[in-house]
């Protein structure tokens, strides 16, 4: 079925399994000296347990003051490195050490310092860099080549250093960012001069045969940066360098445009990677927005790159490439691009003792494989779920795991939850792959499902489970507005399910993530459809929307025409519009159709029929309070492990 992406591939002096490499991203995992320990081993360990052919991990080659990434900069961590390499290794993948240098270094005993080439300012960190001396260049290329010699030490089979995301190599690199006019500036052999020293300090420190690598940012996406057609002729001199494999890259941290967003096309960028690949004979790794194997494939077969490189699909699912390989396509995790991973480490940069790591909203094991072992029960039960959403179905998987006998109740008759109305807005398909797995996964592992019958109290006393596990949900919330019961009003359910048709202005109670995508959703799939208009009565919209992609959502609903209000309250639905009080100015809104999507609300009563009806009663997901996707998961994995 995919049959160039588990051809065995090299790369410099190694051979590949397969053409999945796990890309470098910082998670937040390692000890709070900057060691390698337990947590930051068995996460790493188990996507090599999954399959995947390279594995690089980003490691500090010089100290930056802060632990997003371990430390390479000292002996002292090399005991760690090599367990680390040693756990990857045994199952049978190969794994590089990524040299990464963000924004800040430590010069001596002193703070911290933000620095760069020029002193152009950084928006991400709300300042503006101290140019680096030439002194401390040299010290920078020289401590490069140190750390190479530790990774080589530590086991690795080959090293990377990054020069993207606006890092201080790329901003050495961008005409944008280095305004010096010595010898590291102006033209791009000035330019290119700190990263052709790297390399060289680096084959002097670990070797000409060690494989090396450059992360390149091959299309910078700022304005006054490079371009690709700039990147090409840039990877053509790191060949020449003695550089066995390009990685690439897209954008800054600051960029305008998303890499990471569930409306950016899977694999999006692989044009880029393709336009490297005929400007070099080296390999070429195709990077940004590929979360399946069919993308992959599709890149590999059309010749756009040597390499697939899988970041957060394999946070989402490690066990991705061995499901592939053995066609098990409807249980593949996939990851949903909503940037939650990001968003959680990015706050490392305002706070960099903060002690902040990466979840996963999909995979509530990311980052505590160390934590939470699915082992088997001491006893086997009889355990009843009340609720096929993904808080129930994660149970249910976790308890039919461990052997216990798990019957699972749906009143809908196909299971999903509120899954099954949040694939439905734009961009959102993956949503559906997330209950088609969790599904197929609790079937395979031994759970019955009971579709089309909603759990009573009276079936719970005929058969009689040792364990009850509600996760019955939350209604919509209809507030208590005057009119808001009339014929022009409906539910947002019934809109996106096309249970009912709206045309001309449309007005949406609730700025929250249903209400926007529910407005994202009529203007670029509804017929008749005049305008938009989104009422929160609250101070910001879509609030649970990860900060990381947030600002691209909302930018995109601005440029689709639709009208979005905050801090405006409605007052009276009428058959011709809505009145809103918005910050003490009363004004009318004309609406052909209103459509309600003010959130969700507990009926207590659908939890507190069943207390006492079993010997253990677990409540999960939506019923406790109504959340996301990432609390629903963790919650139904917790009470399966606990049972």
């Amino acid at each position: 079925m995919f049959q160039h992406l588990f051809n065995p591939g090299r790369i410099g002096n190694i051979e590949v399994r397969n053409r999945i490499v796990m890309l470098p991203m910082t998670m937040g995992y390692s000890e709070a000296d900057g060691t390698v320990g337990e947590r930051f081993i068995s996460y790493f360990a188990e996507r090599a347990k999954g399959g995947a052919g390279l594995i690089i991990i980003p490691f500090s080659p010089l100290n930056a003051g802060s632990h997003m990434a371990p430390g390479v900069f000292d002996d002292r961590y090399l005991p760690g490195i090599r367990r680390l390499t040693a756990a990857i290794q045994a199952h049978g993948a190969k794994t590089a050490c990524q040299l990464i240098t963000a924004y800040s270094m430590v010069f001596g005993d002193n703070p911290p310092e933000l620095v760069g080439p020029s002193p152009f300012p950084n928006k991400l960190m709300r300042g503006t860099p101290r140019a680096l001396t030439v002194e401390e260049i040299h010290g920078l290329v020289e401590g490069y080549g140190k750390a190479a010699h530790r990774a080589r030490e530590g086991g690795f089979d080959a090293l990377e250093f990054i020069v993207g995301a606006g890092y201080i190599l790329n901003r050495f690199l961008s005409p944008l960012s280095n305004q010096r006019e010595d010898e590291y500036g102006g033209s791009l052999e000035n330019r290119m001069r700190i990263i052709l020293e790297v390399i060289a300090s680096i084959r002097k420190e670990a070797g000409e045969d060690f494989p090396l690598g450059v992360r390149l940012n091959v299309e910078e996406q700022m304005p006054g940066g490079y371009t690709i057609d700039d990147a090409m002729i840039i990877a053509r001199t790191l060949e020449q360098a003695g550089v066995n494999f390009i990685n690439t890259y897209t954008g800054w941290h600051e960029s305008s445009i998303p890499t990471v967003a569930p409306f950016v096309p899977k694999g999006a960028f692989a044009i880029l990677s393709e336009k490297i690949r005929g400007a070099v004979s080296i390999p070429v790794i195709a990077a940004n927005r590929i979360n399946d194997p069919v993308t992959a494939e599709r890149i590999l077969a059309n010749g756009q790159a040597d390499f697939i490189g899988m970041g957060r699909a394999l946070i989402a699912d490690p066990y991705l490439p061995n499901k592939a390989k053995e066609g098990l396509i409807e249980e593949i995790v996939t990851c949903l691009a909503c940037g939650n991973c990001l968003s959680d480490i990015m706050v490392v940069y305002k706070d960099p003792h903060c002690g902040a790591s990466a979840a996963c909203t999909v995979n509530p094991f990311a980052g505590r494989e160390f934590k939470y072992v699915v082992s088997p029960a001491t006893n086997s039960k009889k355990v009843f779920i009340a609720g096929a959403g993904p808080a129930g179905m994660e149970a249910a998987l976790i308890a039919a795991e461990r052997g216990h006998k798990v019957t699972l109740f749906e009143k809908e008759n196909e299971p999903g939850g509120w899954l099954r109305i949040g694939c439905l807005p734009p961009h959102k398909e993956d949503i559906a792959n997330l209950s088609r797995s969790l599904a197929t996964r609790a079937r395979k592992a031994g759970a019955e499902f009971r579709l089309g019958s909603k759990l009573d109290v009276r079936t719970v006393e005929q058969e009689q489970p040792d364990v009850l596990v509600l996760a019955v949900g939350a209604s919509p919330i209809i507030p208590n507005i005057p009119g808001i019961r009339g014929d022009n009003v409906m539910s947002a359910e019934d809109v996106l399910t096309e249970k009912k048709k709206v045309q001309g202005r449309i007005v949406i109670i609730g700025g929250g993530l249903v209400g926007c995508e529910t407005a994202e959703f009529l203007v670029t799939k509804g017929q008749g459809i005049t305008s938009v208009t989104v009422l929160e009565m609250m101070d910001r919209l879509a609030p649970t929307v990860s900060s990381s992609y947030r600002p691209f959502f909302l930018g995109m609903l601005k440029m689709l025409g639709i009208r979005l209000e905050n801090r405006t309250i409605v007052e009276e639905v009428t058959a011709t519009g809505v009145k809103v009080n918005r910050q003490g100015i009363n004004e009318f809104i004309e609406a052909d159709a209103v459509i309600l999507a003010a959130g969700l609300q507990v009926d207590p009563k659908t939890v507190e029929e069943f207390q006492g009806k079993a010997r253990e009663v677990y409540t999960v997901g939506d019923c406790v309070r109504p959340r996301m996707i990432r609390e629903a998961l963790e919650e139904g994995l917790t009470v399966g492990l606990n049972i």
